[in-house]
């Protein structure tokens, strides 16, 4: 009975030595290689702000052209880029052109890093059971961890601004990637892997010529859901600077603007329907023409 009503204080004790010890020891860490790590991105923060600038520095006529364009080589699908016209141009006539623009610099620059940063990994996944073993379970971490937390670390290491916020929504985005690629080269058909063998080819061009163009329309469906949950999580780094569609959005729910938020919230589903369209549909044209080869 004793020991039943010492034990919660026990625990909370140490529960509490523990939290400031691990408060300490970042802080710590923050103070002592912060102004290296900032360092470190500042190349990241100017291609960021020389995109942005580039967008809203360019005709809106252009950019949904481009947009268009895009749309129609990924799919070859008048509906698709007569929709993209309307929805882009339906944003800039409500006013929210230019913090649309700021989402879509951000949303590609990290869609970008992730894929330079996952496809990689995911390789190297695919190619070691134990790497696969040991990545996996980080990467489940990743994805079920309150998206709020990680603005924490970032904020204490780096302060408020863009590139916290983009390395916050690239960590929450980049493993559907990281399991797709992974996935994608292990499902290539062993008789492909032969036949390469057969014709003499090293791993290098086993990897370049034969799993990475087979194992395409899975890395696809990775690249789609990173831009997913990027664009869900933009909303929730406008929370440390990040200019876009979140600010707009998080100013309605702080000062009940119904009106505010609902428009800003569907400018980001619009630019989520117009990336899952593309990616998607320039995806099973990849399954189609894989398909057809057989």
């Amino acid at each position: 009975m004793i020991w039943s009503n010492e034990f919660p204080q026990i625990a909370d004790a140490t529960l509490r030595a523990l939290s400031k010890t691990i408060d300490a020891g970042y802080l710590s860490f923050s103070r002592a290689y912060g102004a290296s790590i900032e360092a470190f991105f500042e190349p990241l923060l100017y291609f960021l702000i020389w995109f942005e600038q580039l967008l809203l520095g360019s005709p809106w006529w252009l950019v949904i052209a481009a947009t268009a364009g895009v749309g129609y080589l990924a799919s070859r699908s008048m509906k698709l880029v007569i929709g993209i016209v309307i929805a882009l141009g339906l944003i800039g006539l409500f006013g929210m052109w230019e913090n649309t623009m700021r989402t879509m610099a951000m949303i590609l620059v990290c869609t970008l890093l992730s894929i330079v940063i996952g496809i990689p990994i995911g390789i190297f996944m695919s190619r070691s059971n134990r790497g696969q073993k040991m990545i996996l379970p980080v990467l489940d971490v990743m994805q079920t961890m309150p998206s709020f937390v990680y603005l924490i670390p970032v904020v204490m290491l780096l302060g408020i601004g863009r590139v916290p916020g983009l390395i916050a929504v690239v960590i929450y985005a980049i493993p559907p990637v990281i399991r797709l690629t992974n996935l994608g080269i292990r499902l290539v058909d062993k008789e492909a892997l032969e036949a390469a063998d057969a014709f003499g080819a090293s791993r290098f061009q086993k990897l370049m010529r034969v799993q990475l163009p087979l194992a395409l329309p899975n890395i696809m469906a990775g690249i789609n859901q990173t831009i997913m949950m990027a664009l869900a999580m933009v909303v929730i780094a406008s929370m440390i600077g990040v200019r876009g569609l979140g600010q707009p959005v998080l100013q309605a729910v702080t000062n009940q603007y119904f009106a505010l938020g609902l428009f800003n919230g569907i400018a980001v589903v619009v630019l989520a329907i117009i990336f899952d369209r593309v990616t998607q549909s320039f995806g099973l044209r990849l399954q189609k023409h894989r398909e057809g080869t057989r």
